[in-house]
């Protein structure tokens, strides 16, 4: 199946298309499910029957949709008798993961050599690059599940530590993986850790209650306290992740030098906004919240901002020079017959003096600022070279 792939890149297409729809569908499914029921929660008030609270129904809420009013009730520990039909949440998070997977090694695993391994960061072959990530993936879980043990009681000596933990992975993971591949790998990892915490805590605690209530005994309410703090980790999760998944659209910030620490920094801003709506979902609408994020992001946008090289001074750059870089680095993907792709990307083609200097932006970005191209540097560009395209294109960006 691998040498199938390896010389055949539209079946590859083809699962790419497939795995990625399932995850973005299974995610969607996932995360609405995680935001509800964290909303629900925080939207629950004391029942004001009396009887109610006798039976042990610890909140309600009232709910409008699809032209419908909804009383829902929640029970402090369980009710008395089990219902018939008891609705479950849990393939929504296994099909994320597991479609996330399915499309790590679709893309990554598959092809290492371009979108997992960059040699100017760290010499790995395609085996070892491999196992690096599928192990961060199963260290990721231990080490945050023994922190949620040790630490479970102390909220906020909790969430340091994990913010210590996930800034370190980042820089480590950025000394062994491209760029793009070492924000999804993080992103990977606290996809685990979340779907980990369904598979292993949360479920674990739901048949905890189920079983007590068959065997006609009175449950822990452990289990609901347990199932509850990993609920609202996962529920925290939910704004970083989504944005490593789409990271890859952004080579400014996985190409800057300092890209583990713009990762750390964006992955912080996603919790901290999701803070802002539990809160609104509580009564309390803290505008602070949203104003620093945004005065975060702004900051951050010029501190990050790609400076272009100056003309002034430096010798005049011919284009066959250019090119020369562009035939032997980059014409493997974007041209007319791609060599290494089935269709050259964003359907960007390079074969022509006239197509170079229509990209001649994008040469800038991608190559010279953020080096994000080619991707993995599997042609082997120079920094002389990025340095070259970068001059021509402040002188100009002359064609003949």
């Amino acid at each position: 199946m691998a040498a199938l792939l390896a010389v055949d890149p539209y079946v590859t297409d083809w699962l790419d298309l497939l795995t990625r729809w399932l995850h973005v569908i299974a995610g969607i499914v996932w995360i609405g499910s995680s935001f509800y029921f964290i909303a629900l929660d925080n939207h629950l008030r004391p029942p004001k029957d009396e009887t109610e609270r006798e039976i042990g129904i610890g909140g309600e809420t009232w709910e409008i949709h699809g032209g419908g009013f909804y009383n829902i009730k929640k029970y402090l520990v369980a009710p008395r008798v089990l219902p018939e039909t008891l609705h479950w949440f849990k393939w929504e998070a296994y099909t994320t993961w597991l479609s996330g997977f399915a499309l790590m090694i679709v893309l990554y695993y598959l092809h290492a050599d371009t979108y997992l391994i960059d040699k100017s960061v760290a010499d790995l072959s395609t085996g070892e690059a491999v196992a690096i990530s599928v192990g961060l993936l199963a260290a990721a879980w231990l080490a945050y599940d023994a922190l949620c043990r040790l630490l479970g009681s102390r909220p906020f000596v909790l969430a340091a530590a994990l913010l210590g933990m996930i800034t370190l992975a980042a820089w480590g993971v950025s000394h062994l993986f491209s760029g793009r591949a070492t924000y999804l790998q993080i992103g990977a990892m606290l996809g685990t850790m979340m779907v980990g915490n369904v598979f292993f805590v949360i479920i674990p605690a739901h048949w905890e209650l189920v079983r007590a209530k068959q065997a006609g005994r009175e449950p822990d309410p452990a289990a609901n306290a347990r199932g509850k703090l990993r609920s609202v980790h996962n529920n925290y999760l939910t704004l970083p992740v989504v944005f490593t998944m789409l990271s890859n659209h952004f080579p400014f910030t996985y190409g800057h030098s300092y890209s583990w620490l713009i990762l750390v920094f964006l992955l912080v801003i996603g919790a901290w906004v999701r803070h802002f709506f539990n809160l609104r979902h509580l009564g309390r609408t803290v505008w602070a919240i949203p104003v620093s994020a945004a005065i975060a992001i702004a900051v951050l946008a010029i501190l990050i901002r790609p400076q272009s090289e100056s003309a002034a001074g430096t010798p005049t750059v011919e284009f066959a020079q250019v090119a020369r870089i562009v035939d032997q680095r980059c014409t493997a993907c974007h041209s007319q017959q791609p060599t290494k792709v089935s269709t050259a990307p964003r359907g960007i083609k390079l074969d022509t003096p006239q197509e170079i200097r229509a990209q001649a932006a994008g040469i800038e970005q991608q190559a010279v600022q953020t080096k994000a191209m080619p991707l993995g540097n599997v042609t082997g560009m120079t920094q002389a070279e990025r340095d070259l395209l970068g001059r021509w294109i402040a002188q100009g960006a002359r064609i003949p």
